[in-house]
Order: C-alpha cells, then structure tokens, then sequence
C-alpha cells in the first residue's frame, strides 16, 4: 500500500515537537502541503529548519498562534487557508493531586486540549464536506480510557475528544468526510525522553533500564513493554488520513501498544 497525499492540504495543531511534528513530517512524505504551528514564533521558525533538513524540498509553512483562545484561533485560521486534512494534536498534561486542581487549571486543559480542537474543526468541516472529501482527526490517548489518578483533568479531556470525535463523524454521515480518535499509550516525545533521562541520572542507571521500571511499575498491561517512537503514532495517523482509510470513521484507534487490557 503506497499513501499517496499529493494535492492534500493538511493542518497539524501543536507541532513543532513530537507526535504533532512526526505526523507532519509523514504527512509531507506522503506528498502533503503542511501547515504546522506552535504558539511562539521562534519555535515554529526553529521547527521548520527541522522539518525541511528532514524532508528536503516538502511543501510546508508554519504559523505561531496560540489555539488555546479563541483570538488565537482566529488568527489561525485567517492565516492558514483551506485543508483537507485537520490533525488536532495540541494537548498538554501535568500530574497533579485531584484536590490539587484548581478552577483554572480545569479551564486550562479543557481550552487547550478539548476546545481548540473543537474550534478548528467547527470552522474547517463545513468546507470538507462541501467538497465532500476531508480527513479530521483528534489526539487523543489511552488515559481516555484508563483514566490516570495522578492526572484526572488530562484524562477528562482525553474522554471528551472521543466524545468530539465520535458525534462529529456521525454529523458527517453520508459523505466524504471521516473523523477519528487515535489513542497513543506512554510515546518517546522530547518531554518523555528528559523525563526518563532524569529518572536515570537519579537512580544511577542507563536510561533504557529507566524506560524499563517506570513501565514496569507504572504501566504494567502494556504488551510491548516499552514507550513508543513517536512514528510510531504517526505512522497511524497518516494512514487515516489517507484516501485508503475511507471506510474507517467514528473509530477511537488504539496505538497503545496493548496497554489497554481489553479486545475491542
């Protein structure tokens, strides 16, 4: 199976770094124009030095706004131009006591990880079925499922998504348009790495026996007893974007490396 992406225009949300960045960076080799973005100017300049050394010759801009308010997301999309594939990838996560989360952090990780999300796709859905044809996917994770006690407010927006998800592909029913979830379990993303790097340098061992433990002793169901790479998630978000995923929609699809300890 050959992805073939030419001609696509797709949008990848938070960006500059890990699975935003490995998607966009898929996205280009499969022959997509790319638009990436991140919320500081300098880091998404120093993000498409990156991407063009990783695809030479790709078709991609990048564009710095901040998707988690709403002028922010104006401004985007004012910016951005149509699409044809819509990846919502921005999220943060912090652990944090439950008693411990405040009013405003629950704001916080519902406008950043939930509604900007919902903000790009209420203005870009419209136009992908006029065209009847578009691909939008959301970035969700396993912890929408396997809800984390350390982080409830993560593991709350991740939920929602599915939510998002699910009811906006059922909107497009009929048409051309897919909309899924992809679920990625614990992912080698830059922030990942310095923590298993940190966790090493404490207890005196390599990082890899680091990587190791934490799995063991946090996220013992996973099956592949390990992180994933960050193409690893990539990998199946570009295939859902694909023309080829046509009849796959309203799908919550697991890269989770068997984490979660259920069949469907």
């Amino acid at each position: 199976m050959r992805i073939d992406l030419s001609g696509k225009r797709a949008i990848v949300t938070g960006s500059t770094h890990g699975i935003g960045f490995a998607a966009a960076v898929g996205l280009a080799e499969a022959g997509a124009h790319v638009v990436i973005n991140g919320r500081g100017q300098a880091g998404v300049d120093d993000a498409l030095k990156r991407f063009k050394a990783r695809v030479p010759g790709a078709k991609v801009e990048g564009i710095a706004a901040d998707l988690a308010t709403k002028a922010g997301a104006d401004a985007f999309v004012a910016k951005a131009g149509d699409a044809d594939i819509l990846v919502n990838n921005l999220g943060i996560f912090e652990p944090k006591a439950f008693v411990d989360i405040s009013d405003e952090d629950w704001t916080r990780f519902f406008e950043t990880n939930v509604l900007s999300g919902i903000r790009m796709a209420r203005h870009y859905f419209p136009k992908m079925v006029a065209k009847n044809w578009g691909r939008i996917v959301f970035v969700s994770s396993e912890s929408a499922l396997n809800i984390p006690p350390e982080m409830i407010h993560y593991g709350m927006t991740k939920t929602a998504q599915l939510a998002v998800a699910r009811g906006l592909a059922k909107t497009a029913r009929g048409t051309g348009v897919t909309v899924n979830s992809v679920l990625p379990g614990p992912t080698k993303s830059e922030g990942v790495e310095v923590f298993f790097k940190q966790m090493a340098e404490k207890q005196g061992i390599p990082e890899a026996e680091a990587e190791k433990g934490f799995m063991e002793k946090n996220r013992p169901s996973s099956i592949i007893a390990r992180a994933a790479a960050v193409e690893e998630v990539a990998n199946m978000i570009v295939y859902v974007c694909s023309p080829q995923a046509s009849a796959t929609t309203g799908a919550a699809l697991r890269v989770d490396g068997g984490l979660i300890d259920t069949i469907a």
